[in-house]
């Protein structure tokens, strides 16, 4: 018997395309599409079972978007072949192999691609991020990533992807992750080219390095979510990156992962379990260079001060200070050359602030502008915090005066995290409103336009 058609919109599509009655002939066009991934047998009875609810993998799909986009000479996205969920799962598990990796970043990737600027409906998952962070620390070295596959994949190739992370984290740090503009085409180009360069052929080096720089990518797209504010998607490609690290045996890159992580669940009140992937990616860190032990001492601290953690965040920030200043030219990874006194000072007098210790805090703010001027979004984010800070302390003047030029900044970035951060000084001024000064810069601050 005949089963029914189960996905109508590939039934449908095919049709559109005139391979309704000639599904052998479609299926013929895709295995010649497919060379670049190795040789695929698909027939007649492969087509007839996706259609009865059969799900290709992920690189399939793509591939079978490109047949169809030819036919019909017009762009077919993969959410219209009817395969991808309406919605992204709520959370990612941890890979258990290098495999799994690929085909879950692959259908992350390709999900993003196609959003279009609409964020998930998936939130954040403490419980899971633990779970990523036990079997990073405890899970055996892969073996072997060798691989033999179409596309031949060289040192040369590698280095491109570096670039290319690279150019999209200076955009990033310019603009804010939350133009959707930027996550969509990063999403389209890893999904377009890193991913069939992950299935290809490589040695052990190349594939160790070129495992690196995926997870280089995967995690700035990762922060780019968390900036918009598309935590579950950040979360998502954050444990993608985490697996990636680990396939290439890079523990330092993967504790810097897991402190954006505990950043990331910082910023969404997970204190304690924040403390937790923080102190997991110190331990995990090993014998660190003296810049990566500063960014992980710092991330705790910003856990502990955020949950009230008095002595246990002032011993992480002494930790963390004494390690940048043993911080030398040439010493650490280059992923980690962002983070100087400005980014220490930062988060000092947050923490510092969020545990109320307001005049400390305030110490801090010189250093924490002492930032190039193409990193805009930390000079939004440092400058709300100090004028936060000031009026906390109950210096309205000096919290205006911050106010105005914090307004300057933020005015420049697509960002969740500013917008968060203005809401929160627009608070804490609020009560002061009826003052002249205050309610001037409350007017600009609320109907101020959104950026460009």
């Amino acid at each position: 018997m005949v089963r029914p058609v189960a996905n109508a919109a590939f039934d449908g599509l095919l049709r559109e395309a005139g391979y309704g009655h000639a599904h052998a002939a479609f299926a013929r066009q895709l295995n010649h599409a497919g060379r670049v991934h190795g040789t695929w047998r698909y027939d007649a009875a492969s087509v007839y079972w996706w259609l009865r609810g059969r799900r290709p993998a992920n690189h399939v799909q793509v591939t079978m978007t490109e047949v169809l986009s030819r036919r019909l000479k017009r762009r077919v996205d993969v959410s219209e072949l009817g395969f991808l969920a309406a919605r992204t799962p709520a959370c990612v598990p941890y890979p258990t192999s290098t495999v799994d990796a690929v085909d879950a970043a692959e259908r992350l990737w390709v999900a993003l691609a196609n959003q279009h600027g609409v964020q998930t409906d998936a939130t954040f998952d403490s419980s899971e991020a633990l779970r990523a962070t036990l079997a990073w620390r405890y899970d055996l070295p892969d073996r072997p990533v060798t691989r033999s596959g179409r596309q031949r994949v060289t040192n040369g190739d590698v280095q491109s992807l570096r670039a290319l992370a690279d150019h999209f984290t200076d955009l990033d740090r310019r603009y804010g992750g939350g133009s959707p503009r930027f996550r969509n085409l990063m999403a389209d180009l890893l999904a377009r080219q890193v991913a069939p360069m992950l299935r290809g052929t490589y040695t052990e080096a190349v594939g160790r390095d070129l495992m690196q720089a995926t997870a280089a990518l995967s995690g700035q797209l990762a922060f780019m979510s968390y900036d918009a504010g598309d935590h579950g998607f950040a979360q998502q490609h954050l444990t993608i990156a985490l697996r990636f690290a680990k396939t290439a045996g890079d523990r330092l890159h993967g504790a810097h992962l897991l402190a954006n992580l505990a950043t990331q669940a910082v910023y969404l009140g997970h204190t304690k379990d924040a403390a937790r992937l923080a102190e997991a990616a110190i331990d995990g860190a090993g014998r660190a260079p003296a810049a990566v032990r500063a960014r992980l001492y710092t991330a705790a601290a910003s856990a502990y001060g955020r949950s009230g953690e008095k002595r246990a965040c002032q011993i992480a920030l002494t930790r963390a200070e004494r390690a940048l200043d043993r911080t030398g030219p040439g010493s650490s990874p280059c992923w980690v050359n962002y983070f100087g006194v400005a980014h220490f000072a930062g988060a000092a007098l947050k923490s510092l602030s969020d545990l109320g210790l307001h005049a400390q805090a305030l110490r801090h703010a010189s250093a924490a502008i002492s930032l190039a001027g193409q990193n805009a979004r930390t000079l939004a984010l440092h400058t709300t915090v100090i004028a936060t800070a000031h009026a906390r302390a109950g210096d309205v003047d000096a919290s205006c005066g911050w106010g105005w030029e914090s307004a300057q900044h933020v005015s420049k970035v697509h960002s969740a995290r500013v917008r968060q951060r203005v809401r929160e000084f627009v608070g804490t001024l609020r009560p002061h409103q009826a003052e002249a000064q205050v309610k001037e810069l409350l007017v600009a601050l609320e109907t101020a336009p959104p950026p460009r």
